[in-house]
Protein backbone atom coordinates (compact mmCIF):
# COMPACT_ATOMS: atom_id res chain seq x y z
CA UNK A 1 0.00 0.00 0.00
CA UNK A 2 1.35 3.29 -1.02
CA UNK A 3 2.52 5.32 2.09
CA UNK A 4 0.95 8.67 2.24
CA UNK A 5 2.03 12.12 4.15
CA UNK A 6 -0.82 13.08 6.58
CA UNK A 7 -1.84 16.33 7.35
CA UNK A 8 -3.30 16.95 11.07
CA UNK A 9 -6.85 17.39 11.03
CA UNK A 10 -6.64 19.41 14.16
CA UNK A 11 -4.48 21.99 11.58
CA UNK A 12 -6.85 21.66 9.27
CA UNK A 13 -9.68 22.24 10.86
CA UNK A 14 -7.81 25.08 12.52
CA UNK A 15 -6.89 26.63 9.37
CA UNK A 16 -10.43 25.95 7.81
CA UNK A 17 -12.35 28.11 10.87
CA UNK A 18 -9.58 30.66 9.90
CA UNK A 19 -10.56 31.49 6.72
CA UNK A 20 -14.07 31.40 7.56
CA UNK A 21 -13.73 33.53 10.16
CA UNK A 22 -11.64 36.07 8.01
CA UNK A 23 -13.72 35.87 4.95
CA UNK A 24 -17.00 36.48 7.00
CA UNK A 25 -15.70 39.39 8.52
CA UNK A 26 -14.61 41.29 5.08
CA UNK A 27 -17.45 40.43 3.74
CA UNK A 28 -20.07 41.33 6.71
CA UNK A 29 -17.52 44.87 6.87
CA UNK A 30 -18.44 45.27 2.73
CA UNK A 31 -21.77 45.33 3.18
CA UNK A 32 -22.07 47.08 5.73
CA UNK A 33 -20.47 50.04 4.58
CA UNK A 34 -22.01 49.78 0.98
CA UNK A 35 -25.59 49.44 2.93
CA UNK A 36 -25.02 52.23 4.90
CA UNK A 37 -22.90 54.38 2.17
CA UNK A 38 -20.00 54.58 4.69
CA UNK A 39 -16.56 55.69 3.82
CA UNK A 40 -13.57 52.96 4.15
CA UNK A 41 -11.54 55.54 5.41
CA UNK A 42 -13.14 55.62 8.33
CA UNK A 43 -11.96 52.48 9.30
CA UNK A 44 -8.11 53.40 8.71
CA UNK A 45 -8.38 56.49 10.81
CA UNK A 46 -10.82 55.79 13.72
CA UNK A 47 -9.69 53.53 16.15
CA UNK A 48 -9.50 52.37 19.47
CA UNK A 49 -6.38 53.10 21.17
CA UNK A 50 -4.58 54.28 18.34
CA UNK A 51 -5.41 50.88 16.81
CA UNK A 52 -7.33 51.10 13.77
CA UNK A 53 -10.69 49.26 13.42
CA UNK A 54 -10.43 47.27 10.45
CA UNK A 55 -6.86 45.83 12.22
CA UNK A 56 -9.52 45.06 15.69
CA UNK A 57 -11.59 43.33 13.44
CA UNK A 58 -9.25 41.38 11.74
CA UNK A 59 -7.27 40.39 15.30
CA UNK A 60 -11.01 39.41 16.36
CA UNK A 61 -11.55 37.30 13.28
CA UNK A 62 -8.47 35.71 13.63
CA UNK A 63 -8.23 35.25 17.49
CA UNK A 64 -11.93 33.44 17.10
CA UNK A 65 -11.34 31.30 13.50
CA UNK A 66 -8.21 29.85 15.84
CA UNK A 67 -9.93 28.87 19.10
CA UNK A 68 -12.84 27.91 17.25
CA UNK A 69 -10.72 25.28 14.87
CA UNK A 70 -8.59 24.13 17.43
CA UNK A 71 -11.17 23.34 20.16
CA UNK A 72 -13.48 21.80 17.62
CA UNK A 73 -10.40 19.79 15.64
CA UNK A 74 -8.85 18.52 19.12
CA UNK A 75 -12.10 17.04 19.85
CA UNK A 76 -12.88 15.81 16.42
CA UNK A 77 -9.27 14.47 16.41
CA UNK A 78 -9.80 12.61 19.74
CA UNK A 79 -12.95 10.28 18.42
CA UNK A 80 -10.74 10.03 14.92
CA UNK A 81 -7.99 8.35 17.48
CA UNK A 82 -9.82 6.20 19.00
CA UNK A 83 -11.52 4.94 16.01
CA UNK A 84 -7.89 4.37 14.41
CA UNK A 85 -6.85 2.97 17.46
CA UNK A 86 -9.88 0.35 17.55
CA UNK A 87 -9.17 -0.56 13.82
CA UNK A 88 -5.49 -0.98 14.76
CA UNK A 89 -6.19 -3.76 17.48
CA UNK A 90 -8.48 -5.58 14.98
CA UNK A 91 -5.71 -5.53 12.68
CA UNK A 92 -3.28 -7.18 15.08
CA UNK A 93 -6.20 -10.04 15.59
CA UNK A 94 -7.85 -8.29 19.12
CA UNK A 95 -11.30 -9.22 18.38
CA UNK A 96 -12.37 -8.51 21.96
CA UNK A 97 -11.65 -5.06 22.13
CA UNK A 98 -14.58 -2.99 21.50
CA UNK A 99 -14.59 0.97 20.60
CA UNK A 100 -16.13 3.22 23.36
CA UNK A 101 -19.62 5.18 23.00
CA UNK A 102 -18.55 8.50 20.46
CA UNK A 103 -21.74 9.98 19.93
CA UNK A 104 -25.01 10.33 17.91
CA UNK A 105 -23.19 11.79 14.37
CA UNK A 106 -21.63 9.75 11.80
CA UNK A 107 -18.33 8.76 13.51
CA UNK A 108 -20.73 7.18 16.36
CA UNK A 109 -21.99 5.32 13.74
CA UNK A 110 -18.55 4.24 12.25
CA UNK A 111 -17.94 3.22 15.81
CA UNK A 112 -21.27 0.85 16.54
CA UNK A 113 -20.70 -0.62 12.95
CA UNK A 114 -16.93 -1.65 13.72
CA UNK A 115 -18.41 -2.92 16.98
CA UNK A 116 -21.16 -5.16 15.23
CA UNK A 117 -17.84 -6.13 12.85
CA UNK A 118 -15.85 -7.40 15.69
CA UNK A 119 -18.86 -9.45 16.73
CA UNK A 120 -19.01 -11.21 13.21
CA UNK A 121 -15.20 -11.75 13.56
CA UNK A 122 -15.49 -13.18 16.82
CA UNK A 123 -18.28 -15.62 15.56
CA UNK A 124 -16.44 -16.63 12.74
CA UNK A 125 -13.06 -17.44 14.86
CA UNK A 126 -15.05 -19.44 17.06
CA UNK A 127 -16.74 -21.27 13.99
CA UNK A 128 -13.40 -21.97 12.62
CA UNK A 129 -11.54 -23.17 15.94
CA UNK A 130 -14.76 -25.26 16.25
CA UNK A 131 -14.25 -27.00 13.02
CA UNK A 132 -10.38 -27.09 13.52
CA UNK A 133 -10.81 -29.13 16.61
CA UNK A 134 -13.69 -31.77 14.58
CA UNK A 135 -11.01 -31.90 12.08
CA UNK A 136 -8.09 -33.00 14.47
CA UNK A 137 -10.26 -35.21 16.57
CA UNK A 138 -11.47 -36.88 13.01
CA UNK A 139 -7.82 -37.04 11.76
CA UNK A 140 -6.56 -38.45 15.12
CA UNK A 141 -9.25 -41.08 14.96
CA UNK A 142 -8.48 -42.48 12.12
CA UNK A 143 -4.63 -42.23 12.07
CA UNK A 144 -3.90 -43.05 15.84
CA UNK A 145 -3.97 -46.62 15.70
CA UNK A 146 -2.06 -47.26 12.87
CA UNK A 147 0.60 -44.15 13.02
CA UNK A 148 0.96 -45.64 17.09
CA UNK A 149 1.19 -49.18 16.03
CA UNK A 150 4.02 -48.35 13.28
CA UNK A 151 6.15 -46.00 15.79
CA UNK A 152 6.01 -48.36 18.35
CA UNK A 153 7.00 -51.39 16.44
CA UNK A 154 9.96 -49.81 14.75
CA UNK A 155 11.15 -48.11 18.53
CA UNK A 156 10.58 -51.38 19.90
CA UNK A 157 12.82 -53.57 16.84
CA UNK A 158 15.75 -50.46 16.32
CA UNK A 159 16.16 -50.68 20.30
CA UNK A 160 16.31 -54.50 20.60
CA UNK A 161 18.77 -55.09 17.40
CA UNK A 162 20.53 -51.97 16.51
CA UNK A 163 20.48 -50.19 20.09
CA UNK A 164 21.89 -53.21 21.78
CA UNK A 165 24.55 -54.07 19.20
CA UNK A 166 25.81 -51.01 19.80
CA UNK A 167 26.03 -50.93 23.00
CA UNK A 168 28.15 -54.87 22.35
CA UNK A 169 30.30 -52.70 20.13
CA UNK A 170 31.24 -49.95 22.40
CA UNK A 171 31.62 -52.59 25.68
CA UNK A 172 33.75 -54.87 23.33
CA UNK A 173 36.09 -51.84 22.45
CA UNK A 174 36.46 -50.82 26.49
CA UNK A 175 37.49 -54.93 26.67
CA UNK A 176 40.10 -54.85 23.80
CA UNK A 177 41.61 -51.57 24.82
CA UNK A 178 42.26 -53.04 28.61
CA UNK A 179 44.33 -56.32 27.10
CA UNK A 180 46.00 -54.25 24.86
CA UNK A 181 50.01 -53.81 25.01
CA UNK A 182 50.25 -50.23 26.43
CA UNK A 183 53.71 -49.96 24.26
CA UNK A 184 51.05 -50.60 21.09
CA UNK A 185 49.74 -46.78 21.01
CA UNK A 186 48.69 -46.44 17.87
CA UNK A 187 46.03 -49.36 17.84
CA UNK A 188 44.99 -48.49 21.64
CA UNK A 189 44.33 -44.63 20.01
CA UNK A 190 42.14 -46.46 17.13
CA UNK A 191 39.99 -48.78 19.52
CA UNK A 192 39.60 -45.60 21.85
CA UNK A 193 38.24 -43.95 18.05
CA UNK A 194 35.60 -46.97 18.17
CA UNK A 195 34.75 -46.81 21.20
CA UNK A 196 33.77 -43.12 21.17
CA UNK A 197 32.18 -43.33 17.37
CA UNK A 198 29.75 -45.92 18.66
CA UNK A 199 28.85 -44.02 22.14
CA UNK A 200 28.01 -41.06 19.85
CA UNK A 201 25.87 -43.67 17.58
CA UNK A 202 23.71 -44.79 20.79
CA UNK A 203 23.02 -40.99 21.13
CA UNK A 204 21.95 -40.18 17.59
CA UNK A 205 19.91 -43.94 18.20
CA UNK A 206 18.63 -42.39 21.35
CA UNK A 207 17.61 -38.88 19.24
CA UNK A 208 16.00 -41.56 16.82
CA UNK A 209 14.00 -43.25 19.30
CA UNK A 210 12.18 -40.19 20.17
CA UNK A 211 11.51 -38.86 17.16
CA UNK A 212 9.49 -41.93 16.24
CA UNK A 213 7.20 -40.69 19.48
CA UNK A 214 3.61 -39.52 17.47
CA UNK A 215 3.92 -35.63 17.06
CA UNK A 216 0.64 -34.76 19.15
CA UNK A 217 -0.39 -33.69 22.73
CA UNK A 218 -1.09 -37.58 23.12
CA UNK A 219 -4.01 -37.07 25.79
CA UNK A 220 -1.44 -34.10 27.71
CA UNK A 221 -2.73 -30.92 28.20
CA UNK A 222 -0.49 -27.81 25.99
CA UNK A 223 2.16 -26.69 28.61
CA UNK A 224 2.51 -30.16 30.14
CA UNK A 225 3.01 -31.53 26.25
CA UNK A 226 5.39 -28.57 25.58
CA UNK A 227 7.54 -28.81 28.54
CA UNK A 228 8.24 -32.32 28.37
CA UNK A 229 8.72 -31.54 24.25
CA UNK A 230 11.47 -28.65 25.38
CA UNK A 231 13.24 -31.07 27.59
CA UNK A 232 13.69 -33.64 24.29
CA UNK A 233 14.96 -31.00 22.58
CA UNK A 234 17.48 -29.96 25.20
CA UNK A 235 18.66 -33.42 25.59
CA UNK A 236 19.21 -34.19 21.82
CA UNK A 237 20.51 -31.09 20.77
CA UNK A 238 23.41 -28.11 22.05
CA UNK A 239 21.36 -25.28 21.85
CA UNK A 240 20.30 -23.28 25.39
CA UNK A 241 16.86 -22.97 25.53
CA UNK A 242 15.12 -21.95 27.96
CA UNK A 243 11.14 -21.36 28.15
CA UNK A 244 8.15 -19.65 30.43
CA UNK A 245 4.78 -21.33 29.63
CA UNK A 246 2.12 -19.43 31.67
CA UNK A 247 -1.29 -21.50 32.73
CA UNK A 248 -3.84 -20.93 30.19
CA UNK A 249 -7.56 -21.35 30.48
CA UNK A 250 -8.72 -24.86 28.71
CA UNK A 251 -8.72 -24.67 25.07
CA UNK A 252 -10.32 -27.09 22.47
CA UNK A 253 -8.03 -29.64 21.58
CA UNK A 254 -7.67 -28.39 17.95
CA UNK A 255 -6.33 -25.37 19.14
CA UNK A 256 -3.72 -27.11 21.36
CA UNK A 257 -2.67 -29.47 18.89
CA UNK A 258 -1.93 -26.27 16.13
CA UNK A 259 -0.13 -24.20 18.62
CA UNK A 260 1.95 -27.57 19.68
CA UNK A 261 2.86 -28.18 15.82
CA UNK A 262 3.64 -24.54 15.61
CA UNK A 263 6.09 -24.30 18.28
CA UNK A 264 7.32 -28.08 16.60
CA UNK A 265 8.03 -26.70 13.34
CA UNK A 266 9.10 -23.37 14.75
CA UNK A 267 11.72 -25.45 16.78
CA UNK A 268 12.91 -27.36 13.80
CA UNK A 269 13.93 -24.19 11.90
CA UNK A 270 15.69 -23.48 14.53
CA UNK A 271 17.94 -26.50 14.46
CA UNK A 272 18.17 -27.06 10.95
CA UNK A 273 18.62 -23.36 9.62
CA UNK A 274 19.58 -20.43 12.31
CA UNK A 275 22.76 -21.96 13.55
CA UNK A 276 21.64 -20.36 16.98
CA UNK A 277 22.59 -20.96 20.21
CA UNK A 278 20.10 -20.14 22.48
CA UNK A 279 16.33 -20.11 21.98
CA UNK A 280 13.42 -18.91 24.22
CA UNK A 281 9.88 -19.50 24.24
CA UNK A 282 6.97 -17.27 25.96
CA UNK A 283 3.20 -18.80 26.33
CA UNK A 284 0.65 -16.56 27.92
CA UNK A 285 -2.58 -14.96 27.81
CA UNK A 286 -2.98 -11.22 27.26
CA UNK A 287 -6.13 -8.86 27.09
CA UNK A 288 -8.58 -11.96 26.14
CA UNK A 289 -5.49 -13.49 23.40
CA UNK A 290 -3.23 -16.42 23.60
CA UNK A 291 0.39 -14.74 22.98
CA UNK A 292 3.18 -16.78 21.79
CA UNK A 293 6.48 -15.93 20.93
CA UNK A 294 9.80 -18.06 19.85
CA UNK A 295 12.83 -16.00 19.81
CA UNK A 296 16.36 -17.21 18.66
CA UNK A 297 19.94 -15.67 18.00
CA UNK A 298 20.77 -17.25 15.05
CA UNK A 299 21.80 -15.64 11.65
CA UNK A 300 18.36 -14.58 10.90
CA UNK A 301 17.20 -13.48 7.00
CA UNK A 302 16.60 -10.38 4.76
CA UNK A 303 13.07 -9.98 4.81
CA UNK A 304 12.87 -8.00 1.73
CA UNK A 305 14.45 -10.73 -0.27
CA UNK A 306 11.25 -12.65 -1.50
CA UNK A 307 13.09 -16.10 -1.36
CA UNK A 308 14.33 -16.03 2.19
CA UNK A 309 10.69 -17.27 3.56
CA UNK A 310 10.98 -20.70 3.97
CA UNK A 311 8.03 -23.69 4.04
CA UNK A 312 8.41 -24.24 7.46
CA UNK A 313 7.42 -20.22 8.40
CA UNK A 314 4.67 -20.31 5.49
CA UNK A 315 2.90 -23.69 7.38
CA UNK A 316 2.90 -21.67 10.54
CA UNK A 317 1.36 -19.21 8.79
CA UNK A 318 -1.27 -21.29 7.53
CA UNK A 319 -1.70 -22.64 10.55
CA UNK A 320 -2.05 -19.64 12.66
CA UNK A 321 -4.77 -18.66 10.02
CA UNK A 322 -6.50 -21.67 10.71
CA UNK A 323 -7.70 -21.20 14.06
CA UNK A 324 -8.24 -17.24 13.30
CA UNK A 325 -5.09 -16.13 14.63
CA UNK A 326 -2.38 -13.85 13.43
CA UNK A 327 1.10 -15.08 13.38
CA UNK A 328 4.19 -11.96 12.63
CA UNK A 329 7.51 -13.21 11.74
CA UNK A 330 10.54 -10.97 12.49
CA UNK A 331 14.04 -10.90 11.33
CA UNK A 332 16.91 -9.70 10.37
CA UNK A 333 20.43 -10.68 9.28
CA UNK A 334 22.62 -11.21 12.03
CA UNK A 335 19.95 -10.63 14.22
CA UNK A 336 17.62 -13.77 14.81
CA UNK A 337 13.97 -14.59 14.01
CA UNK A 338 11.37 -13.99 16.32
CA UNK A 339 7.78 -15.61 15.92
CA UNK A 340 4.94 -14.37 17.48
CA UNK A 341 1.60 -15.82 17.20
CA UNK A 342 -1.75 -14.40 18.65
CA UNK A 343 -4.83 -16.54 18.78
CA UNK A 344 -8.18 -14.99 20.54
CA UNK A 345 -9.86 -16.94 23.05
CA UNK A 346 -13.34 -16.94 22.81
CA UNK A 347 -16.01 -17.93 25.26
CA UNK A 348 -17.78 -20.59 24.27
CA UNK A 349 -20.40 -20.86 26.79
CA UNK A 350 -21.16 -16.69 26.09
CA UNK A 351 -21.21 -17.96 22.50
CA UNK A 352 -24.03 -20.57 23.52
CA UNK A 353 -25.74 -18.24 25.14
CA UNK A 354 -25.89 -15.43 22.17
Amino acid sequence: MRKRRLTNIQWRMTQFTLWICLFTALALLAIFFFYYKLDFRVLLTAGWFHIPFILLILIFAIVLGILTGFIYGNMLKKRLELLVESILKYERGNYAHRVPYLGDDEIGLMADHLNQMADTIEKQVASLQKLSTEKAEWNDQLKKSVISEERQRLARELHDAVSQQLFAISMMASAIQENLDPANQKLKQQMAMVEKMAGNAQNEMRALLMHLRPATLEGKGLKEGLEELFVEFKAKQPVDIRWDIKEIPSLPKGIEDHLFRIVQEAMSNVFRHSQATSVAVRLGVMNRQLLLRILDNGIGFDMDKPKTSSYGLESIKERANEIGGVAEIISFPGKGVQIEVKVPIIDIEREREQ
